[in-house]
């Protein structure tokens, strides 16, 4: 049966590429500082990595298991899908060696300098030789291709120098060499001297391969990188089998490291000969083989802004922003706040530290009984995990939900899970078929008698790393009706019962697509009075795009704020003549979920962990929460407006499917440099707010509250 194509829809792969061309244009923008530009080309390099494990390889082995298949969006099978995207990358890689070479050359004046061999005077060729001949020769691991010696297995994004080797006593016979570059070894060498100059360890490598291979001349020297199908999920067979989910996972990872190649990069042209090599050996074809002139790992960037001098941080990198302490928090138990009034956070912009000392006041709280959260993304070191294990430990009963699925953060989630484990906590693990997503938080305690509850929802991770780059909200309430199907919601997770009913929170797969259709079906019947925001990193989900496609037709003002993925194309008359399609990308990652329909004192505003995308709402585990506090909801409402306002770090979606720069008009609005700035004033005012002196009575409800 063939799938409906709608005429007001775009490939989501193509879509995806898109976005990164806009993480691209940040690195292009000369009011960004240098070093944050040359972050951004990390960021892109590193979402392109991504997208080629995830997508492309997701492709790739549907285009060898369901050749037929087609996009609904596009119409395209996997390899037309392919073919497409292979011919959109190639000139972003153009783009970025471009973008790369022009960035390099305006921090050479700074004195951080990525030098190539000819750029190294006679002392820093003295000083390189021999650190490479004390510190690097001595680890090596050269190996030989030949008909003794096999071609080796090469691990996914790690570099390889390369060479052909002819013999020196035979010197028809060639071979080829292969030298990895050993993980434990610096990406960069810094050299001797007060500036920041450094050469790839690559190049180092490269540059004395006859120190590597003494008995060979050599040729055709060169450094690649494949990348490797990534997207592995655990074999469902497997799990009939084995009850140790975790070690599941594990032999999942090990899996990782075997699976085909989707992409081979290369730093100089290739021969006919070694590429026809190659394309045999990683049965690929040209078109997957893409030259850069630009390093293929983009990560010690970071590490050069740490060590910057004082000055030059003020020239090159964004000045320093601490999350600050949020206004709406007053001093003492908070607990106790929020059991008078709902709390909104709003990362980095605010501290993560308010919903921390929470979790910290809850587990020595002698009236706290339990603690349930959701775990999908955390740091690597987390405070979060501690406070929880000392909950345990001091008698409370803590459930953590953890999802070990949570992409390129299996191994993470397996120390941690362990960690909780030891400390006393239940650990249980997601479903089999539906990642668990969502960012839910349960506090229940006894108060003289009654059972009462706090709950959190949140639209970003529990990453005390992460929210201090994305933005994101935080509601935390003790609002009894959103505890109670709080309370039913973890139940059903440690059941195993995906079909709760649910009055207030609305949960994927049963019922937040469709509790959201609803309220946009409510909208659409308002005709021209009708209102529908909404915020989210993509959207993919069919029959969503169609409702959004109605309620245009209908009237309804449809904004959309949508950072990357957008499978729906705006302004296709007789479609979508009525929505307007945003993307903002900044300093930090834009990552909330606000759904917000209607005006006035009928608006709906929910805050949740799901994108409008299908594998959030039909396979995933996903909450989102009503705002029911009126004030909360003017801050929502203000916060969203400053995002539509915004017409430096915007583009809006065309109807083609390409973005563009708003008109820059007075006023000048950088919506993450106004919230910086609101958040910076509140706390100081904060700061001038007189403190409150603790009498005897409230002393003694800080003892017995």
């Amino acid at each position: 049966m063939k799938k409906e194509i709608l005429n007001y829809t775009q490939n989501r792969e193509l879509s995806w590429l898109e976005f990164n061309k806009r993480v691209l244009e940040e690195a292009r923008d000369i009011t960004v500082p240098l070093l944050e530009r040359m972050k951004f080309v990390a960021i892109f390099t590193s979402n392109l990595d991504e997208f080629f494990m995830i997508r492309v390889g997701s492709l790739f082995d549907m285009a060898h298991t369901d050749a037929q298949a087609t996009d609904s969006r596009s119409g395209m099978t996997p390899m037309e899908q392919l073919e497409k995207i292979y011919a959109a990358v190639a000139p972003l890689y153009k783009e970025r060696d471009k973008t790369y070479a022009d960035i390099k050359s305006q921090l050479s004046p700074y004195g951080v300098c990525g030098l190539d061999f000819k750029e190294l005077d006679q002392q820093e060729r003295k000083y390189v030789k021999k650190y490479f001949k004390e510190q690097v020769l001595p680890v090596l691991s050269p190996q030989i291709v030949d008909a003794n010696h096999p071609f080796p297995h090469l691990l996914n994004k790690e570099i390889y120098v390369t060479a052909s080797l002819t013999q020196k006593d035979k010197k028809n016979k060639v071979h080829m060499g292969i030298v990895p570059i050993p993980q434990f070894i610096s990406d960069i060498l810094y050299l001797p001297g007060k500036d920041i100059r450094y050469i790839r360890m690559e190049k180092v490598i490269m540059e004395y391969l006859d120190l590597v291979f003494t008995r060979y001349d050599i040729s055709d020297a060169n450094y690649i990188c494949v990348t490797r199908n990534a997207d592995v999920a655990p074999d469902d067979e497997a799990l009939e089998v084995t009850d140790d989910f975790r070690k599941l996972m594990k032999s999942t990872l090990h899996k990782r490291r075997k699976m085909a190649v989707v992409r081979l990069e290369v730093a100089e042209k290739l021969s006919e000969d070694m590429q026809a090599f190659f394309c045999e050996k990683f049965q690929i074809t040209p078109d997957q083989i893409f030259r850069t002139k630009m390093p293929m790992k983009l990560a010690y960037i970071f590490a050069i802004s740490g060590k910057l001098p004082e000055p030059l941080k003020k020239a090159l990198i964004y000045p320093p922003f601490l999350p600050q302490p949020s206004a709406a928090v007053e001093d003492g138990s908070i607990m106790r706040q929020i059991r008078k009034k709902d709390l909104l956070l709003f990362y980095p912009y605010e501290s993560m530290q308010p919903f921390l000392n929470l979790i910290k006041e809850a587990s020595t709280d002698p009236n706290v009984l339990t603690i349930k959260i959701t775990i999908y993304r955390l740091a690597s070191k987390a405070r979060l995990v501690e406070y929880l294990c000392a909950a345990a430990e001091n008698g409370k009963e803590v459930t953590v939900l953890i999802e070990l699925r949570a992409r390129f953060d299996e191994q993470n989630n397996i120390d941690w899970s362990e960690r909780l484990e030891e400390a006393g906590c239940r650990v249980i693990y997601g479903f089999e078929n539906y990642k668990v997503h969502s960012k839910i938080c349960l506090i229940t305690y006894r108060n003289r008698g009654d059972i009462q509850y706090i709950t959190q929802v949140g639209t970003g991770n529990y990453n005390e790393k992460t929210a201090t780059m994305y933005t994101d909200l935080s509601l935390i309430t003790a609002d009894p009706a959103i505890g109670k199907d709080a309370s039913a919601f973890f139940n059903n997770m440690a059941t195993g019962n995906l079909d709760g009913h649910y009055t207030y929170l609305i949960v994927s797969p049963t019922s937040l697509k469709q509790k959201i259709l609803i309220m946009m079906d409510e909208e659409i019947k308002k005709g021209v009075k009708g209102r529908i925001v909404m915020k989210m990193n993509s959207v993919t989900d069919v029959d969503f795009i169609k409702k959004v496609s109605k309620a245009s037709c209908a009237g309804v003002k449809v904004d959309l704020l949508v950072r990357g993925i957008c499978c729906i194309l705006p302004g296709v008359p007789g479609y979508t003549e009525n929505v307007r399609v945003m993307s903002v990308v900044g300093r930090f990652l834009e990552h909330p979920r606000i759904f917000s329909f209607g005006t006035g004192k009928e608006q709906k505003i929910y805050i949740g962990s799901a994108d409008m995308m299908t594998r959030n709402t039909e396979k995933r585990v996903e909450v989102a929460c009503p705002v029911l506090d009126e004030e909360i909801k003017k801050i929502i409402n203000h916060d969203l407006k400053v995002m539509l306002s915004d017409n430096i770090k915007a583009r809006i979606l065309q109807k083609d499917g390409t973005y563009r720069k708003r008109e820059l008009t007075e006023p000048y609005i950088d919506s993450q440099a106004v919230f910086m700035d609101e958040m910076i004033r509140a706390a100081e005012k904060t700061k001038e707010r007189p403190k409150k002196k603790k009498g005897l009575l409230s002393k003694i409800k800080n003892i017995f509250h």
